[in-house]
């Protein structure tokens, strides 16, 4: 099974792309955040003609997250139910060939020492929490998305340039080990240790091809999975092009579940 994960930034601006990489990708299941539209405007149709079924949860604004998989969908769960909520629509669950999926949406931070970064280590405490309550590490589970977290210092371009402001904190880094303690693990990490492997490259002053970057969209999951991913990948190809999201999409391929 291919299980992605990509911030398209706005399924208005990027359906074609979107449509297009599902297309030569495969994925069984993709996470999507940023998708910037309300629920009653989601393209379910236009991605149900290439065989998936959808799952958003959006209000229309900056916001938004969903789930699309062509191997079934049940117990869906939009949100926490909770007060973290009141920061947006950033959080949606469903179970997709027996794999309990999550798309996930952490608030940017802003600054560090703003309010806005508070609700950021807020948003992650929820999160914790949630899986602790709602999940087990033995389950069969992913948790993907953008994280706005680079987990270390491989994961930045430049750990000087970037020394003191969000996504590099640690106790944003912090936060992302916490769920590693509780029993996930980086899907990625599991094929490559090396730095300059990115997965959001800033629009601004070419960062892209001057290659610098961020990786920030994660695929964590739970032990059984991870026993199963056998590939990893950030298709840096996606990036390219006319209008691209600034975030690459990232994917696992697990092994079928032995009998």
């Amino acid at each position: 099974m291919r299980i992605a994960t990509w911030n398209v930034n706005s399924l208005n601006a990027r359906l074609a792309r979107v449509e297009e990489w599902l297309e030569y990708a495969q994925p069984d299941v993709m996470c999507m955040q940023e998708t910037k539209v309300a629920d009653a405007a989601f393209p379910a149709m236009a991605l149900s003609t290439l065989g998936y079924e959808s799952v958003p949860h959006g209000d229309g604004r900056w916001n938004g997250v969903a789930i699309v998989s062509r191997v079934g969908v049940e117990d869906v769960r939009q949100g926490f139910g909770n007060e973290a909520d009141a920061q947006g629509c950033r959080l949606v669950a469903a179970t997709c060939g027996g794999i309990r999926v999550h798309s996930v949406y952490v608030p940017n931070g802003r600054s560090v020492g703003s309010e806005h970064y508070a609700a950021k280590l807020e948003w992650l405490a929820a999160l914790q929490q949630y899986l602790r309550s709602e999940c087990a590490p033995s389950d069969p589970l992913v948790v993907a998305g953008d994280f706005n977290v680079a987990p270390d210092d491989r994961d930045v371009w430049d750990p000087a340039a970037v020394n003191g402001a969000t996504h590099v904190t640690e106790p944003e880094r912090a936060a992302v080990r916490a769920l590693e303690q509780w029993g996930l693990v980086d899907g990625f990490r599991l094929h490559y240790d090396q730095d300059g492997l990115y997965s959001w490259w800033d629009y601004r002053a070419g960062n892209f091809h001057k290659h610098m970057g961020m990786r920030i969209d994660l695929l964590l999951l739970s032990r059984p999975l991870a026993d199963r991913c056998r590939y990893a990948l950030v298709d840096r190809n996606a990036r390219k092009g006319q209008q691209p999201s600034d975030h690459a999409p990232v994917f696992v391929d697990l092994d079928d579940e032995k009998a």
